[in-house]
C-alpha cells in the first residue's frame, strides 16, 4: 500500500508540473507554443507621412487581429532609444542605411531588421515647379533672395543633419544658407503660402511625399550626390520581438506599399481625414479590398 501510494503522489506531481509547464507556454509569447501577449507598442515619428500611414494601416490590421496596438508619438532620437530598452516594439519608418545611420550605429546591435517595405526613398531639396532653380549649383550667390533660408523641419531628422552637414559645404553655402528648424508641418504650412502666393521657397522634403501629389514640385538636381543614396524604408523592431510575436513578424516580412497605393493613402490620411486616421484607413481598405487578407490572411 505504501508502494501504491507513492505511485499515485508521484503521477499527481508529474500531472500538477505538466499542467503548470504547459501554463506557463501559453502566457510566454516566445515559447514556440503560440503568441499570447497581445499588446504591441509602435513608434511614429510625427510628421512623416509615410510612416504614419504605414502605422495606422498596421494598427488596424493588427487590431483585426485581435492586437492591443499603442501609438507612440515621438522623435527620432527618443523613439530609438525607446526600442533599444524595449519599451517600444515597432518602428515603421526607419531610413537606412544613411539617413538614421547615427542612431543605427548607436542602437543597432540592441535592434533588429525585419524587412524593407519601401526600396527606393531619396532625400530632396525642392522647389515650386515655378521656380528658376535646377540645381543645387544653382543656389550659389542667391542667398540673398531666399533671406538665407532653406525650410527645414526637425532639428533631430536625419534630413537636417544631411542637408546641413553634407550638403551646404559640398555645395559651398554655408555662408549664405541657413538650414532652418521647426516641424514637418511648419515646413509644409511654409511651402503652401508660398505656392499660394506664387512666392520663391526653397525646402527640405523627400520622396514619398504626399506634397508631389497636391503640388507641383521640383527637386534640385545633386551633381555631387551630396544628399546621399536613396535610402530603403524599413520596418525594425526591438530586440527579441521576432522571437516574442512570430505571427506578426511573418506578416510584416510580406509587408510592400507601391507608390500609388502609399500617396492614396497619404493623401487620404493628410488631406481628406486629416486628423481622424481610422476613417482614412477605412475608406482605403475598402477601396483595396484584398489587401488585409494579402497582409494578414
Amino acid at each position: 500500500m505504501r508502494f501504491k501510494f507513492k505511485g499515485l503522489a508521484v503521477a499527481a506531481m508529474s500531472l500538477t508540473l505538466a499542467l503548470t509547464a504547459a501554463g506557463c507556454g501559453d502566457s510566454d509569447s516566445g515559447s514556440g507554443g503560440g503568441e499570447t501577449d497581445k499588446n504591441i507598442t509602435i513608434g511614429m515619428m510625427p510628421g512623416w507621412p509615410e510612416g504614419e500611414a504605414a502605422t495606422q494601416l498596421w494598427k488596424r490590421l493588427l487590431t483585426d487581429k485581435g492586437y492591443d496596438v499603442e501609438i507612440k508619438s515621438i522623435d527620432a532620437g527618443p523613439l530609438y532609444a525607446g526600442m533599444s530598452k524595449g519599451d517600444i516594439d515597432l518602428f515603421l519608418d526607419a531610413w537606412l542605411p544613411g539617413t538614421h545611420e547615427d542612431y543605427w550605429k548607436q542602437y543597432g546591435d540592441k535592434l533588429e531588421k525585419v524587412s524593407a517595405w519601401y526600396d527606393s526613398a531619396p532625400l530632396t531639396i525642392t522647389v515650386p515647379a515655378y521656380s528658376p532653380l535646377k540645381s543645387l549649383e544653382d543656389l550659389k550667390g542667391k542667398g540673398d533672395q531666399y533671406d538665407g533660408k532653406i525650410i527645414g523641419i526637425e532639428k533631430s531628422s536625419g534630413l537636417y543633419r544631411v542637408s546641413k552637414n553634407d550638403m551646404l559645404p559640398a555645395y559651398d553655402l554655408k555662408d549664405e544658407y541657413t538650414i532652418t528648424t521647426s516641424s514637418s508641418v511648419a515646413m509644409l504650412t511654409e511651402l503652401d503660402k508660398a505656392i499660394n502666393a506664387k512666392e520663391d521657397i526653397i525646402v527640405t522634403l523627400w520622396r514619398p511625399h504626399w506634397a508631389y501629389s497636391k503640388y507641383e514640385l521640383r527637386d534640385l538636381e545633386d551633381p555631387k550626390g551630396a544628399m546621399g543614396k536613396p535610402d530603403g524604408i524599413y520596418t525594425v523592431a526591438r530586440e527579441g520581438f521576432s522571437e516574442d510575436q512570430q505571427d506578426v513578424t511573418g506578416w510584416l516580412k510580406k509587408f510592400k506599399l507601391t507608390d500609388e497605393q502609399l500617396g492614396s493613402l497619404e493623401d487620404l490620411m493628410e488631406n481628406k481625414h486629416k486628423g481622424k486616421p481610422d476613417q482614412a484607413v477605412d475608406e482605403w481598405l475598402k477601396a483595396n479590398p484584398e489587401y488585409a487578407q494579402s497582409m494578414t490572411g
